[in-house]
């Protein structure tokens, strides 16, 4: 359990807080609890979340709802075939009052940027997210900015339509902690969109602020503080390196994608309510945070089938390799 000062320290308890937050984003995204606990996982350990899946399923009402329930500022872009990556980080432009040029910060410059149908947009402007993304900061012209604190990209792509797309390059899909499917509603939770259907934008204003920014950079501290004993890193550095010798995966996990994994695993038992590390709180990511890191041999990398065979490759590895006890 989490010591009690400093549960206090960020203004309630730590397990009240986080399950005050997914609450109010159920607000407006209805029957996908699971969903919001791996989104939120993601924001604790400081990552990059890639939604895919079909239209109308909630990816943007979900990346609306995690901003304001987080309390933090939030700007959504549109990707198209036209944009340039001056229209997501900024531009330099001259001003003649001045007689210098002055930067106009693009939308990049908030916590949460939705990156609305990431793989409409060409290569290049794709390349612009890279180093917003690694780094925390953009150059404009000869000028480095810092990105606010904290940051988070949320982007969403449509994994049947492949007509006008360009498929993210395997550099960029491994800058995103974890690709998060989301799946059709529950009859349950389908009848209470259908009953409060008033449009996503309506939908994700009833969302309460539960955290401010400051709030989460401390949650996020905590997780470095969760505790990892010797043999469950050992056991996460055993399923990395089997999927580098597996005979079906022309690549394996990247040491990126072995951080990426321990980072959530960590922030899952904060999630928890822990200070310590157990099994399950690997096991349980291994398939979101590595299965789109991953080249299937034989298939397309970065396609919705090259993603399926690498999570089925992957609860094989799972079921192969055993906990520590």
């Amino acid at each position: 359990m989490l010591p009690e000062a400093t549960a206090l320290e960020i203004g309630a308890p730590t397990p009240e807080v986080l399950s005050r937050l997914i609450d109010q984003v159920e607000v407006a995204f209805h029957g996908k609890r699971d969903v919001v606990r791996l989104a939120t996982v993601a924001v604790l350990a400081r990552g990059h979340i890639l939604l895919e899946d079909v239209p109308g399923v909630g990816k943007t009402t979900l990346a609306q709802a995690m901003a304001r329930a987080l309390g933090l500022s939030f700007q959504r872009v549109q990707f198209t075939s036209d944009l340039l990556p001056s229209d997501v980080l900024g531009v330099s432009i001259y001003n003649p009052t001045t007689t210098g040029f002055e930067i106009r910060r693009g939308p990049i410059f908030t916590n949460i940027v939705l990156a609305d149908e990431i793989n409409r947009a060409p290569p290049r402007t794709q390349s612009g997210l890279l180093q917003a993304m690694q780094e925390g900061h953009v150059t404009i012209d000869d000028e480095t900015l810092a990105l606010p604190e904290p940051f988070l990209v949320m982007a969403t792509q449509n994994p049947l339509e492949h007509h006008g797309t360009y498929p993210l390059p395997e550099s960029q899909m491994d800058r995103f902690l974890m690709r998060i499917s989301i799946g059709y509603p529950d009859e349950a939770a389908e009848r209470k969109i259908l009953l409060g259907a008033k449009g996503a934008r309506q939908a994700a204003e009833r969302v309460e602020p539960v955290l401010a920014a400051g709030q989460l950079l401390r949650l996020q501290a905590l997780v470095d503080e969760v505790h990892a004993e010797e043999s469950l890193v050992d056991h996460l550095m055993e399923i990395v390196r089997r999927t580098r010798s597996h005979p079906g995966l022309r690549a394996g996990a990247s040491p990126r994608g072995a951080v990426a994994l321990f980072r959530a695993a960590r922030a899952h038992a904060l999630l928890d309510n822990r200070d310590f590390l157990a099994p399950d709180d690997i096991r349980r990511l291994v398939v979101p945070c590595l299965a789109h890191r991953l080249l299937p041999a034989g298939t397309a990398g970065g396609s919705r089938e090259a993603h399926r065979e690498s999570a089925a490759l992957l609860e094989e590895l799972l079921d192969e390799v055993e906990p520590p006890v």
